[in-house]
C-alpha cells in the first residue's frame, strides 16, 4: 500500500492535477521494464495535464481521473470549495503560497443572509492558491483510510492493471471532480486512432444501503447516466464467470468520467466500477482491502476477456 499512501499525499486539486501527473509519469517510467507490455505513452502538448498509455492492440481503454477536491483561497481568506469536499470546524488543510508552507483549520461563520466558510491561519494567503485536506494514512487488519481515496484509488487500479496488461489503454484524466472537460478530447484520439469505443471507469463509489463494505467491488448499472443496457450485462456476466466477489450498484445521482463519455460525440460503451467508500469527500475516507482486491482482479478480467 505504500504506493496509494504516496498518491493520496500529493496535493493535486482540479485545476492543479501537474504534481500528481508528473508523480505518475515518473512511477511508469521507472517501472514500465518490469511490465508484461511497455506502453505508448502519449502527453504534453494536445493532452494537457493528463496521461495515455496504449498496450498492444486496445480494445478497451480504462479511465481514472487525477483530480481531487479542494478549496480556492478567495478574499480575506475565505476558502472557495473545488468539487463537494466537507466543510466542518477543525478540518485540516495544506498547502503552499508566495510566503511558505500552509498548514490551517477550516472554521466556519456565519452571516445573517448564509453560511461562509473561511479557514483559520496567522497570516493573509494569496488568492488563488489551492488547498487540500492534510492526509493521515492509515492502514489496518481491515481498512484503509485517507483523504482522497477518491480517486487516487481508482489512478493506483489503474496502475496495478498496467502491470500485465497486453492489449489496452488507459487513460488518466482531469477535472473530474469540477466538472469534467478533458475526456472528449481523450476520447477523440483514443477512438479516431485506435477505434476504441468502449470503456471501464476506474473511480470509488459509496457505501450506501445497497452497496457494504467487504462485500465486492460495485458494478454500476446507473447513476446520473444511463450506460447502455447490453454492455453492462455483457460486464455483469463476464464478472459473474469470473468468480470475484461483486455488488450492482442502481443510483440517480453521481457519476465521473463516464457521463463525460456519454455526451461526447462518439459512441462509446462505459461502466462506472469501483470500491466503496465511507466518509465521502472528507479526510477519512474509508476502502476494505477486500473490495480493493476485487477491484483490480476484476478489471484485470474485464481487460482480456471484453
Amino acid at each position: 500500500m505504500e504506493l496509494l499512501k504516496q498518491l493520496c499525499g500529493i496535493h493535486a486539486p482540479a485545476g492543479s492535477e501537474a504534481p500528481l501527473t508528473d508523480f505518475v509519469l515518473n512511477y511508469i517510467q521507472a517501472n514500465k521494464k518490469g511490465w508484461k507490455v511497455h506502453p505508448e505513452i502519449f502527453h504534453g502538448d494536445g493532452f494537457q495535464d493528463c496521461i495515455v498509455l496504449v498496450f498492444g492492440k486496445p480494445k478497451t481503454a480504462i479511465f481514472a481521473h487525477l483530480d481531487s477536491i479542494g478549496f480556492t483561497v478567495k478574499y480575506d481568506n475565505e476558502i472557495v470549495k473545488i468539487g463537494g469536499p466537507v466543510t466542518k470546524d477543525g478540518i485540516e488543510l495544506i498547502g503552499e503560497d508566495s510566503q511558505g508552507k500552509i498548514d490551517s483549520k477550516i472554521t466556519v461563520k456565519e452571516d445573517e443572509n448564509s453560511a461562509k466558510t473561511f479557514h483559520l491561519v496567522d497570516r493573509p494567503i494569496d488568492r488563488g492558491t489551492t488547498l487540500t485536506f492534510k492526509p493521515n494514512f492509515r492502514e489496518g487488519e481491515d481498512f484503509v483510510q485517507c483523504c482522497y481515496m477518491d480517486n487516487r484509488l481508482g489512478v493506483w487500479n489503474a496502475l496495478q492493471v498496467a502491470e500485465t496488461l497486453e492489449d489496452g489503454i488507459i487513460c488518466f484524466s482531469c477535472w473530474e471532480e469540477h466538472g469534467g472537460g478533458s475526456v472528449g478530447y481523450l476520447a477523440k484520439f483514443i477512438y479516431e486512432k485506435y477505434g476504441v469505443k468502449q470503456a471501464l471507469i476506474s473511480d470509488i463509489t459509496w457505501v450506501t444501503k445497497g452497496v457494504k463494505h467487504g462485500e465486492g467491488v460495485a458494478i454500476s448499472m446507473r447513476d446520473s447516466g444511463l450506460p447502455r443496457r447490453s454492455y453492462v450485462n455483457k460486464i455483469i456476466g463476464l464478472a459473474k464467470e469470473s468468480g470475484i466477489p461483486i455488488q450492482l450498484e442502481v443510483e440517480n445521482a453521481g457519476g465521473s468520467d463516464g457521463n463525460a463519455l456519454q455526451r461526447s460525440p462518439y459512441p462509446f460503451d462505459w461502466c462506472f466500477i469501483g470500491a466503496p467508500e465511507d466518509n465521502v469527500h472528507s479526510p477519512d475516507e474509508k476502502v476494505h482491502k477486500k473490495d480493493i482486491e476485487a477491484m483490480v482482479a476484476l478489471y484485470q478480467y474485464l481487460m482480456k476477456n471484453l
